[in-house]
């Protein structure tokens, strides 16, 4: 176990499946406090239990962040328990892909509000129980640069990311506390060894991602001695927004 985020108390929303949760182990791994915010609480409490079997130190705290409450009560208990917060991931998020004209207006605000508002909520809350080198991270994605059909919601709530992190950032430069996103492209988080060679082929780094992937992303923007990366936005696609593509 590197001592890298020896005793740094770390936040991840949604740490309990996919990313978050690769993300969980990679900071538990490298001595970090690693809390789990999320509403499953098996899967949480079995990412949680893995960590401390290793030798680490993980909470888990039920949390939905598309509701206010919940997430400033998280950040409470963290105060309570580690009496400052080191680095905070907004990780959680949902996705509804359906035509347009078909989507609506409630599942509209469903996104934006568990997706964009909670950043902004856990941001605030979080900002005030950190001390300075604090580290917000953003998780964003590359549909905040390029988009498909029936996508209007998640799109939004994803360039709303990209805007709102560049905001914090300067909003809390005073405070010394740096603020970035990630955004990552295809990112498979379960039955890797399923996929076709022409899914990893069309990447021009010849593979689709992998959590670990955005797990090192958010290592170096984490890295105390990394403070001059702020209000930016890292790509992790292995390419595909770079691509040119003309049907043939």
């Amino acid at each position: 176990m590197s001592e890298k985020f020896k005793d740094k108390c770390i936040v991840i929303t949604g740490g309990a499946n996919g990313i978050g949760e690769n993300i969980a182990f990679a900071f538990a791994d490298q001595g970090a406090i690693v809390w789990i915010a999320d509403l499953d609480e098996e899967k949480s409490l079995s990412v949680k239990n893995q960590i401390e079997a290793s030798g680490g130190i993980a909470y888990f705290h039920k949390t939905n962040v598309s509701n206010e409450k919940n997430i400033i009560d998280l950040f409470q208990n963290v105060k309570v328990k580690c009496g400052k917060l080191d680095v905070l991931i907004n990780n959680a998020g949902i996705a509804v892909f359906k035509p347009l004209l078909e989507l609506s207006t409630l599942e509209w605000e469903k996104v934006i509000q568990t997706n964009l508002s909670s950043v902004f909520i856990a941001s605030r809350e979080a900002s005030k129980i950190m001390p300075e080198g604090g580290r917000i991270i953003n998780m964003a994605s590359t549909r905040a640069l390029m988009s498909e059909p029936n996508s209007e919601a998640y799109a939004a709530s994803k360039g709303g990311i990209l805007s709102l992190t560049h905001a914090l950032a300067a909003s809390l430069q005073s405070k010394g506390i740096t603020v970035n996103s990630i955004s990552p492209g295809w990112i498979q988080t379960n039955n890797y060894d399923g996929l076709t060679e022409n899914d990893h082929k069309q990447h021009w780094s010849n593979r689709v991602g992998h959590p670990i992937d955005i797990s090192m992303a958010c290592l170096y923007l984490a890295d105390p001695e990394n403070n001059f990366m702020n209000g930016q936005n890292i790509i992790v696609d292995g390419g595909m927004t770079r691509k040119m593509i003309y049907e043939e």
